[in-house]
């Protein structure tokens, strides 16, 4: 016990254990030792003493390398305590002696490794299911407890107060880049990131950064598409950012990649697609007779209303976008408003036609 302790801390860290079950673990490890030297050694790498310190001490978080000091500690003290008190004994005894006495230690040495990262893992293991469990809790709006906001900040590294932004993202087989947790750290950006089977939760504290600032640091990582809330207040309001952030993903189209949504930029396509049959009765009133023509011209036509109606209802500047002489845009507007039956001026009208194009998009993406 004296031999154990020196002025190096980090060989001696047993503050976790008191005087007397470090004492019982020192005896219990050296009548082992000599239990094994009587009976040559044999078993000593699946030892069960040696186990069963390993698992207690890696539950009381002694470090490993202090463990495996003294264990080594135990042996010389042994070893000097046998040549103090042999007989005369010939070289080869001395040798086949000092042999079986290292390779005692250094089974139980090994026994206690494979017992201590056991504990170890089976900790972590818990660890992640807490932590996963406490995510899950505050995804599902257990914030707005102030108690329990509390104690999930602190234990999950997290400011109390906002704001706050939280990004859904999927894709396969891995929709973040790895890493991304510490390469927002890297930047100052404090998040947890959570898998929740078909996509990868983040909850990310702005603190000191913007919106903006945030978003331009994440779209890097995103390996899949992802899609991000608004702000939010803090951590009582994560399962109302949970579901914008789904909501600003379910805009984006299935097959794109390396995207980041944010809500904030899809507020008309998010309004429609909160409201599905309105979106489709929208298409339906607002475009049903260019979506009866044959494929090819309908495609045209709706290609041809969209880029007009992004310029402004100017044929001059729609058609170097749609490769095509300014006359044939005139004509294939003239052609939609015929069987529209109404003229498409007017900002309401214009308003109409842009979402029932987004509706349409959304909705009724054609498969060929």
């Amino acid at each position: 016990m004296t031999a154990i302790f020196t002025d190096n801390p980090e060989w001696t860290d047993y503050s976790a254990v008191t005087r007397q079950d470090l004492q019982d673990g020192c005896r219990r490890f050296l009548t082992r030792v000599l239990d094994l030297l009587d009976s040559g050694g044999a078993g000593a790498e699946h030892d069960d003493v040696a186990a069963a310190i390993g698992k207690q001490r890696a539950e009381q978080g002694v470090p490993l390398e202090a463990m495996l000091r003294t264990f080594r500690l135990g042996g010389r003290i042994v070893w000097e305590a046998l040549l103090d008190r042999a007989a005369p004994i010939t070289p080869g005894e001395f040798r086949e002696t000092g042999t079986a006495m290292w390779a005692v230690i250094d089974g139980m040495s090994s026994a206690l490794v494979t017992s201590y990262r056991g504990a170890e893992l089976d900790r972590v293991r818990r660890d992640e299911r807490r932590r996963h469990a406490l995510i899950d809790d505050v995804l599902s709006g257990r914030g707005r407890d102030a108690r329990f906001a509390a104690h999930a900040a602190r234990e999950l590294n997290l400011p109390i107060g906002g704001p706050y932004l939280v990004v859904v993202a999927v894709g396969d087989p891995h929709p973040l880049r790895l890493g991304t947790e510490t390469a927002l750290a890297a930047m100052g950006i404090r998040s947890i990131w959570h898998d929740r089977g078909d996509s990868t939760v983040g909850i990310v504290a702005l603190e000191q950064h913007s919106p903006q600032q945030v978003a331009d640091a994440l779209r890097p990582l995103v390996r899949g598409h992802g899609g991000l809330s608004p702000t939010v207040s803090g951590l009582a309001d994560i399962d109302i950012a949970l579901a914008l952030a789904t909501l600003a993903l379910d805009t984006v189209i299935p097959d794109s990649a390396g995207v980041l949504t944010a809500l904030d930029s899809r507020y008309p396509e998010a309004l429609l697609l909160r409201s599905t049959d309105l979106a489709h009765l929208l298409v339906n009133r607002t475009l049903g007779p260019v979506l009866a023509l044959p494929h090819k011209e309908r495609d045209v036509l709706l290609r041809t209303l969209t880029v007009w109606l992004a310029e402004n209802g100017s044929a001059a500047h729609a058609a170097p976008r749609l490769h095509c002489h300014r006359n044939t845009v005139i004509n294939r507007i003239q052609r939609v408003a015929t069987l529209l039956d109404q003229p498409l001026e007017g900002s309401r009208r214009q308003l109409e036609l842009s979402l029932a194009l987004i509706a349409y998009e959304l909705l009724e993406r054609p498969s060929d």
